[in-house]
């Protein structure tokens, strides 16, 4: 048993849990000063464990979004092809349409493979993207989803793909980049839908097969992942060489003495691919050694707060591990002991 391998597998997925559900409760808070009326001049620094949408009934529990639900689905669709013995992409595009069910209130003969799939906190509507939900409505009918979207519903859920091959060298590199942006392709079109997710997992599994990451490691991992980007996607190297430059102004970014609030505002908002991946990655090399500060900056801002944070804690969990994440964290998330074993899972390549 590969006790650091296991541990960076229950980070990853731990900490995009929980910076999703930090971020959830301000997501749609439309300025900076709106969520320190809510929760203070620091905004919010811990999981909110009253907030909840709809009709929902407290838990005592920090709820999580659509993110780390189908985040935990790609888990599901990853270890059911290899139960199967079929395509990995088929797998998880298969899990999705069951993630999509559970979003509609509707069971399907055809589609019940993944265990999670009762889960009662699976089958919550929070705040299911337009994307994800009408792409997968029409393979779901048999048709081809059509669109140029690059929102960022596919970065936001693909770190298992990189968790699940850092053991054993189940994949390469080359092939997880490629997967993880075919699985964010299925749903998002536009290359800038699935580039960012294909880079996003180039760097939790170098992270994540990091015995002691530094900082530069850090961003020569972002580099090295842009270089294998223009291989992977060399009919979309524009959009490869856009993403690069947002990238650059991230590191540059995190070097700087300008208030965090200044500099995510002037990288994007994080409602499409590559500003989701490129904040994320400023906050997690801003504070690469404080997990902590780290989601704090990512989530306190007005624009896609749960995915900022969520891409944020996926990244920086893969590089800390779960044991160096704060306990009131894991405390006070929802489905603390599900996401810990769908973790184990993949570190064992099999479903339990």
């Amino acid at each position: 048993m590969n006790i650091l391998q296991q541990d960076r597998i229950r980070g990853s997925l731990m900490g995009g849990a929980i910076g999703d559900a930090l971020g959830y409760p301000v997501e749609f808070l439309c300025s900076l000063e709106t969520i320190q009326r809510r929760y203070g001049e620091r905004s919010i620094t811990r999981l909110d464990t009253t907030y909840c949408k709809g009709e929902e009934e407290h838990t005592g529990k920090a709820v999580v979004s659509d993110d780390t639900q189908m985040t935990l689905f790609t888990a599901n669709g990853i270890l059911n092809a290899v139960k199967q013995g079929i395509d990995m992409k088929q797998g998880i595009c298969r899990a999705y349409i069951e993630w999509y069910l559970t979003q509609k209130g509707r069971k399907s003969n055809e589609y019940k493979d993944c265990w999670i799939q009762d889960i009662p906190e699976l089958n919550k509507r929070r705040a299911p993207g337009t994307t994800c939900m009408s792409a997968l409505s029409s393979i779901f009918s048999g048709d081809e989803p059509v669109n140029n979207s690059k929102g960022c519903g596919g970065v936001m859920r693909v770190a298992p793909v990189a968790l699940y091959a850092i053991v054993d060298e189940r994949m390469t590199i080359e092939e997880v980049d490629r997967l993880a942006g075919d699985a964010a392709e299925i749903t998002h079109r536009h290359p800038l839908g699935f580039i960012p997710a294909a880079l996003m997992a180039h760097i939790v599994y170098r992270l994540a097969l990091d015995e002691y990451p530094s900082r530069q490691a850090f961003v020569d991992y972002i580099r090295e992942g842009l270089d294998i980007m223009k291989s992977l996607y060399p009919q979309h190297l524009s959009d490869v060489n856009y993403m690069g430059e947002l990238a650059e102004q991230a590191i540059l970014k995190s070097d700087n003495d300008r208030p965090d609030i200044e500099n995510i505002n002037r990288l994007g908002e994080g409602w499409v691919g590559e500003e989701a991946l490129v904040v994320a990655l400023y906050c997690a090399l801003r504070y690469f050694d404080n997990f902590e500060e780290a989601l704090i900056a990512a989530v306190n801002h007005p624009g896609d707060s749960d995915s900022t944070g969520a891409v944020c804690g996926n990244i920086l969990g893969a590089a800390i591990g779960y044991d160096a994440i704060p306990q009131h964290f894991k405390d006070d998330v929802e489905m603390h002991d599900l996401i810990l074993h769908m973790a184990d899972d993949l570190y064992r390549g099999e479903l339990f």
